[in-house]
């Protein structure tokens, strides 16, 4: 199989405590950062987005950057892996990747450093299975019959439906550290097996394309003997404001509950701080069915 590789090619000279113009906040107290920094991280979106095995940033430096290029790497990658308006963007690449290997090289030409960065992601599915699941969205979207009139309400109905009826939960690959196609919505979607994070994808995946906002969360839930292990679920929002929602318990318990209802599941911090809970508020009351 041939593979595309995208080079990202940003020449520019970096000069320490001049005045960033990026939208996104780069941090200052670096050597290095990038005034074009949102034309770098559209260009490895959509690099992760075609599954790009190779993403090349060149630059030009007067000074020596070599002890903060990690820092810029993981401050472009999480902006790269924001929500954006794009379905197959944002939460979708996020939980089915790996992270990247990042590897860098200078040359050193009288007093201009030429810093070439090589960002080489891991990906959970290939660019052909991720078509197969676009097409198999298509397909289950059109057969749902969603047309002016149907409500949000419905639309998370029978996609919540769907995902419960058709995906069953992959026990013989669970513990299978290397087999990573359980946590992904072509799991979910074409091989009808998956684990709570591929549940919570091919929810998030159905509902962004029916118009639907929401978003993956992660954190732990508690199980009937009281352990604890990683689970993965979803918010979805009706109205201005946010539902929990769990389809991997295939339960009327988790179906668009509150935070005060939606029992045995602690969110990762990152989901817990104010910041996330303006940008995503929560209902008070549950829909009931």
């Amino acid at each position: 199989m041939k593979y595309r590789i995208l080079s990202v090619l940003m020449v520019l000279i970096l000069l320490t405590g001049c005045a960033s113009q990026a939208h996104y906040s780069i941090r200052q107290d670096l050597s290095i950062y990038f005034t074009n920094a949102d034309q770098i991280i559209t260009a490895i979106r959509n690099s992760l987005r075609k599954h790009d095995q190779k993403i090349i940033i060149y630059y030009s430096s007067h000074g020596d950057n070599m002890e903060d290029i990690n820092v810029i790497v993981r401050e472009l990658m999480k902006y790269a892996l924001e929500e954006t308006d794009d379905p197959t963007e944002g939460d979708y690449i996020f939980h089915q990747y790996g992270g990247y290997e990042m590897h860098y090289s200078y040359q050193k030409q009288e007093d201009l450093y030429q810093y070439e960065i090589e960002i080489i992601p891991e990906y959970y599915t290939t660019l052909t299975q991720e078509q197969e699941v676009s097409e198999q969205i298509r397909q289950v979207l059109a057969e749902m019959d969603f047309h002016i009139w149907t409500s949000d309400y419905e639309k998370i109905r029978k996609i919540y439906d769907y995902i419960c009826e058709h995906v069953d939960y992959d026990v013989i690959h669970k513990k299978n550290k290397y087999y990573h196609l359980k946590a992904t919505a072509y799991g979910a979607l074409i091989y009808h097996h998956a684990v709570c994070q591929g549940y919570a994808v091919a929810m998030y995946r159905l509902l962004r394309e029916a118009g639907i906002d929401a978003r993956v969360i992660t954190g732990t839930a508690e199980l009937t003997d009281g352990s604890t292990e990683f689970h993965a679920w979803n918010l979805v929002r009706i109205g201005n404001v946010y539902y929990n929602l769990d389809a991997t318990w295939k339960t009327e318990d988790y179906f668009l509950k509150t935070d005060a209802d939606f029992k045995f599941h602690v969110r990762d911090p990152e989901y817990q701080t104010e910041s996330f809970y303006q940008a995503y508020p929560m209902a008070e009351k549950a829909i009931k069915k």
